[in-house]
């Protein structure tokens, strides 16, 4: 910026004969337009943080950007009868506002990622240690966001460039396909692979921040939408061979959903969103990204969504019967439950006498007398997982920002059983493909699967997706960005399997553990299926009204005109497996 002298001298008010007779001129940087060589790493690490904390927030992970995808599956549904009912019922309409503050929070995100990578050129082999760490965050923390995008949104604008928001033009983007937006995710991760160091390599600052295994582990998630499996099998195999670090489960299923150093980051985990711990955190709740408040939670809401009333939860969210009555099926080799139902469901079992803190909730003994529900007037079993509910640690729920247990995005479990599936897709049913899936089954003291009894490639299919995966992931975020890329909602069957799944009884008076047939749906007005409501196009959320509105060049998609996708997913050759019986 150049600024003329004659100017500064009309400010300190000298003569306007005085200014006619000076030339000189006054060079000064404009610290908002730093090039690439003068803006340091501490510059641009302020920026990092910045962009991690908007994927912590209300819109993000902080509460519905998780839950919707919750909601979603069939694994869930909305006990409130209330707050999440829209997104349970896949018919939200466009001028629900919830629909758009994951879309808030993720552009939040792109925003302060797209100005860290216009400040770190686009040469790598030049960069240093710490320039390359940052670039690396911001390109997978970009792509997280754009990933969430694409699956919530299917067609959203794609903005890359910081210079883009220059413009009104820029500002206002119009809609990216779904492929658009996808291959850029993948270019992002494949980047940001080159650039993190693993998480041994990392070291103390590797914790709670994104590594080279993570960008792998979210690289082969986005092959795997688009049903690349063969080269996602080969991402999945280098992390398995630790060639993006050492990743192993945990022996104990349950040290996957607790809050405490001596649990989180730990050997199994890819990536986690980071809280802090319940009682070391502010007390003021931020919901929405504008508020600043030195005294803030640093916690999440999910734990609120899924309290029990009982405990000063919302009580919105319940586990289906089908995800329960799956747990009961299968005993372990010493004829125990299996131990994931205990850190996924919380109900009374006999089993639970003696095991981890035994019959609890919160800190409440549970009987075989006590029925505990979800909701006060709906019932539900109630869902333990990001909850407190069977740690011990506290009687009742603070509800807001406050849980601090960190929300665990990507499990190595998680890869073993994309293993398998990708094996499967490309080769199966093979025994490398059982043998993955067992290394999951056998931390849960299940027996081994035999290849034997899998003799068609559907059929192992049917055991990883409705058997495998809800077991071990129930009640996490990701089952409804299964669901897209199985192609579940474009199959007549695999749609009615869906609604058997998802079928629920209400009311406090029944017992929510019991199984519940869909044969009762339409005779019986306590039974429902959320998914009987499915509207095509809405597997996908609406583009807001409001954000349409604000935005000339915008259009909805899929969601907003119920139209129906199948077409799309098979006109790209993708096919839908059969429902397949599994013998019992």
């Amino acid at each position: 910026m150049k600024l003329y002298n004659y100017a500064l001298a009309a400010f300190l008010g000298l003569s306007a004969m005085s200014l006619t007779s000076c030339e000189d001129k006054l060079e000064l940087t404009n610290p908002n337009q730093q090039t690439t060589d003068k803006f340091t790493s501490d510059d641009l690490e302020e920026c990092v943080i910045a962009a991690y904390n908007h994927i912590r927030i209300e819109g993000s992970t902080g509460r519905v950007g998780y839950t919707i995808d919750m909601t979603r599956g069939d694994e869930v549904w909305n006990a409130s009868q209330v707050w999440y009912l829209e997104f349970d019922n896949f018919n939200a309409p466009i001028t629900n506002e919830i629909t758009e503050w994951p879309w808030r929070e993720a552009y939040y995100t792109i925003n302060v990622c797209n100005f860290i990578l216009s400040r770190t050129g686009n040469d790598d082999t030049a960069l240093s240690e710490s320039m390359k760490r940052i670039k690396g965050q911001a390109l997978f923390l970009r792509a997280f966001s754009y990933y969430n995008l694409a699956g919530y949104y299917q067609n959203v604008p794609l903005i890359t460039d910081y210079d883009t928001y220059s413009t009104l033009d820029g500002l206002y983007g119009k809609n990216n396909s779904y492929d658009e937006v996808l291959d850029q995710v993948e270019a992002d991760l494949k980047e940001a692979i080159t650039l993190l160091p693993s998480r041994e390599e990392g070291g103390e600052w590797a914790k709670g921040r994104a590594t080279s295994g993570a960008a792998a582990g979210y690289y082969a998630r986005a092959l795997m939408q688009r049903h690349k499996y063969s080269e996602a099998l080969a991402v999945l195999k280098d992390i398995i061979n630790k060639k993006y670090g050492k990743y192993s489960l945990m022996a104990n299923y349950g040290d996957n959903f607790r809050e405490g150093a001596a649990y989180e980051n730990n050997a199994e985990s890819l990536f986690e969103v980071q809280y802090l711990d319940y009682g070391t955190q502010g007390t003021d709740d931020e919901w929405t990204p504008v508020n600043t408040s030195p005294n803030a939670t640093q916690g999440h809401a999910i734990e609120s969504n899924l309290c029990p009333g009982r405990f000063g939860g919302w009580a919105d969210l319940s586990a289906s019967p089908w995800l329960y009555q799956l747990f009961k099926s299968e005993r372990t080799t010493a004829g125990k439950l299996d131990p994931r139902l205990y850190w996924t469901l919380c109900t009374y079992e006999k089993d639970w006498e003696g095991f981890e803190n035994g019959n609890v909730a919160y800190t409440q003994k549970l009987t075989p007398q006590d029925t505990l529900v979800t909701n006060n007037l709906n019932g539900g079993i109630p869902i333990a997982k990001w909850t407190n509910i069977r740690t011990n640690l506290y009687s009742t729920v603070t509800t807001g920002l406050h849980c601090g247990i960190n929300l665990r995005m990507m499990r190595y479990s998680d890869v073993l059983l994309r293993a398998a599936e990708c094996e499967n897709e490309v080769n199966g049913p093979t025994q490398q493909a059982i043998d993955w899936i067992n290394e999951v089954r056998q931390r849960a003291n299940l027996a081994k699967l035999k290849l034997a009894d899998f003799d068609t490639k559907d059929k192992l299919f049917e055991q990883i997706a409705n058997v495998e995966r809800p077991k071990e992931f129930g009640c996490e975020f990701g089952r409804g960005f299964d669901l897209l890329r199985w192609g579940f909602f474009y199959d007549a069957d695999r749609l009615q399997q869906l609604k058997e799944h998802s079928v629920v009884r209400l009311g406090i008076n029944f017992l929510p553990t019991d199984p519940v047939s869909y044969s009762e749906y339409g005779s019986d007005d306590k039974v429902i299926s959320p998914v009987d409501y499915f509207v095509p196009g809405h597997e996908f959320l609406p583009i807001s009204q409001n954000l349409m509105n604000n935005n000339p060049n915008l259009v909805g998609n899929s969601a907003n005109n119920s139209s129906d996708n199948t077409t799309y997913f098979k006109e790209k050759g993708w096919t839908v497996h059969p429902v397949t019986r599994l013998s019992k």
